[in-house]
This record gives structure tokens, C-alpha cells and sequence, in this order.
């Protein structure tokens, strides 16, 4: 049962606000470039959290990877991760607090009213606790929250088989067309690195099964991914919102779009509470900071960021994918070699490259 809990939790990790975005992505740039990118950044994805996992089965227990990076490479290297790092997931977290906040906003106004702001600080206070209790209150939620989007999934593709065209599904918005535009989204809608240590400690005893947990539990959500695409960009075509949900409601109604609505929630919230997990423990494990105050910075400054501005969630994944994952997946790739051989430079090098030029690209497009 470990080892579906551990698949769970990393792919119901990654089924998060980078998954939303596809659609509408896919809208852009069309659907066979962005099969192209699942399919090469899905490899590259599964080669760099295999890396990692290997790199934590070499490494004390309860280190994270600015503790990996210390281990292996040396404090210059543990300084850069920490930056990467922190700045990442902090970014992940506000993704998922401004579409948790925007589901929970379209679910609930129509009957309450109130503003999307009123209900982002709900879904908050209700995520920070659970930030607070740890892995073992969320890992059952996660593993039953993923069965039960797959599930909802399939019904709204069923419910809406007779809206799904093929018309929609290639509709390109050639106004908008960026062929560089998935790749910081890609690649953040299938990283999961953060939560290989959380499933190496749930994995207490059969460590050896990480090995087959993380390239099943990508896997796992390369496929979901795909099919999210194809219904949603199916049904809604050029009506696909940024947000993806939202727009299914002229066509399957409020009872379906409701549900969708719910799970999506759900599917946001498992990814905030296990990715807040992480965060605190990076400062609580490896900066040493008391448990309490971990909760707090990790908790509160994705809120403070929201109410300076950042609230775009494209762009915030898009940055947080293309320049912090990349960070971080350089530095797992540099590990990694260092922990078997000059041989892996094969694998590693050509990774090191394409990461170190997505974030050139990144940076240059964000001043543009």
C-alpha cells in the first residue's frame, strides 16, 4: 500500500495548477507541439527525478535538496539551491492558491456572493493547517483525490462526447501563436522533484520501490495530462479559458461544471498542502529554523505575494518552471554524475544544456 501512496502522492502532486494551463497552452501553439513537448519534456522529466531519487537513497535521511546539494557538491552549491528552491516551490504554492482560489470562487459566489479575494483567504487558512499536520494527514486524501479526478474526468468525457470535435481539438490561435510558450509550463506541470524525499521517508523499509514509484507515478501523470487536453481543448475549443474549468460550463451545464469544479479544488489543494510540506521542512530541516516559524514563512509569503500583484498564474508558472525547476534540475543532474561516474555525461550534459538555454529563454522573454 506504501508504494500506491507513494505513486499518489507524486503523481496527484503534479496533477496541479500546471496541468489547468495546458488546455488553453495547447490552444495556442496547437496540439501536435504540444504533444511533441509532453513527450521530450515527459522523458526528460522521468530521467531527472530518477536522478534524484537515487541521489536521496545516497543521502542522509531528512535533507532536502539544498541538503543534497551541501552533501554532494559543496555550500556554494547548497546556496544556490536554497535560492532555486525556496523560490520555486513559494512559486508553485501561489499558482496553486490563485486557481484554488478561483475554483473555490467560481463554485461558491453564485451562491454566496462575495469577492474571489474572500475566498482565496478561505482556501488559505484552510491549506496552512494542513501544511502545519504533515505528509500522513494528506497522503490518503492524495491517493483517493487522484482516483477521483481520473473518475470525474472520464464522466465529463462521457457528458460531453457530443461537444468533443476534432475541429476543437486542433483549433490554433494564430494570433497568439509562441512556440516557446509550453515549455516553462510543461515542465512545470510534470515536476514532482520536491516530494521525492517525502516519499522516500513514506517508503520506510522498501526505499528500494522508489525506483519503481517515480517512473510510474510520471507516467501516471503524462497520461492524465494528455487526456485533460483532449477533453477540455475537445469540448471548449477556442472558448478554453486560461484556467481550463470555467469555460465547460455553456456546455455541460452547472451540475457537471460543479463537480469538475470540486475535484479540481481538491486536485489544487493536495498539491499546495504536500509541496507547503516541503517548503517548511527545507526551512525547518536544513536551515534549522523552529517548526512554527517554517509554517509561517512558507505559508504566508505566497499570500503576501498575491496581495502585492502576482496573480497571473500562467506567468508564475511559466517563470517558476523555465528558471527555478531548471535551476534545480541542473544541479540533481550535476549530482547525480557525481555520485556515478563520468559515463552518465552522456545523459547529463545534453540536459544541463537544454535546461541552462530554457532559462536564458525565460529570462529574455519576461523583460520583453
Amino acid at each position: 500500500m506504501k508504494i500506491l501512496y507513494g505513486i499518489s502522492i507524486l503523481a496527484g502532486t503534479i496533477i496541479g495548477a500546471g496541468l489547468f494551463s495546458l488546455p488553453y497552452i495547447t490552444s495556442i501553439v496547437g496540439i501536435q507541439i504540444m504533444i511533441g513537448y509532453l513527450i521530450v519534456l515527459g522523458i526528460v522529466a522521468i530521467l531527472v527525478h530518477y536522478f534524484l531519487g537515487e541521489i536521496s537513497l545516497k543521502t542522509p535521511d531528512f535533507l532536502r535538496l539544498p541538503g543534497f546539494a551541501k552533501y554532494h557538491l559543496g555550500k556554494n552549491a547548497e546556496k544556490i539551491a536554497y535560492v532555486s528552491g525556496i523560490l520555486g516551490l513559494i512559486g508553485a504554492i501561489l499558482a496553486y492558491l490563485i486557481l484554488g482560489g478561483e475554483f473555490l470562487n467560481a463554485l461558491l459566489s453564485p451562491l454566496f456572493g462575495g469577492e474571489m479575494i474572500h475566498y482565496l483567504v478561505f482556501y488559505f487558512v484552510f491549506s496552512s493547517l494542513f501544511v502545519y499536520s504533515g505528509i500522513k494527514a494528506i497522503s490518503k486524501v492524495e491517493f483517493w483525490g487522484i482516483i477521483a479526478f481520473v473518475v470525474l474526468l472520464l464522466l465529463v468525457f462521457s457528458k460531453g462526447f457530443s461537444h468533443i470535435s476534432l475541429e476543437n481539438i486542433i483549433f490554433t490561435r494564430e494570433d497568439s501563436f509562441d512556440f516557446f510558450l509550453p515549455y516553462g509550463a510543461v515542465l512545470f506541470a510534470l515536476w514532482g522533484g520536491a516530494l521525492v524525499p517525502e516519499i522516500e521517508e513514506l517508503l520506510r523499509g522498501q526505499k528500494e520501490k522508489l525506483r519503481l514509484v517515480i517512473p510510474l507515478g510520471l507516467l501516471v501523470s503524462i497520461l492524465i495530462s494528455f487526456f485533460f487536453i483532449v477533453v477540455i481543448l475537445g469540448i471548449t475549443g477556442g472558448n478554453t479559458t486560461k484556467e481550463a474549468l470555467v469555460g465547460l460550463e455553456n456546455y455541460l451545464g452547472d451540475g457537471i461544471t460543479s463537480l469538475m469544479l470540486i475535484f479540481g479544488l481538491l486536485v489544487t489543494f493536495t498539491s499546495l498542502v504536500t509541496i507547503g510540506l516541503t517548503v517548511k521542512k527545507i526551512f525547518w530541516y536544513d536551515l534549522k529554523m523552529p517548526h512554527h516559524l517554517s509554517w509561517i514563512i512558507t505559508c504566508f509569503t505566497p499570500l503576501f505575494l498575491f496581495l502585492l500583484g502576482a496573480r497571473d498564474f500562467i506567468v508564475v508558472i511559466g517563470i517558476a518552471g523555465a528558471v527555478m525547476i531548471a535551476i534545480d534540475a541542473i544541479l540533481i543532474s550535476l549530482m547525480y554524475e557525481k555520485i556515478k561516474s563520468k559515463k552518465v555525461r552522456l545523459i547529463t550534459y545534453p540536459l544541463i544544456v537544454l535546461f541552462f538555454l530554457g532559462i536564458i529563454y525565460e529570462i529574455v522573454y519576461f523583460i520583453r
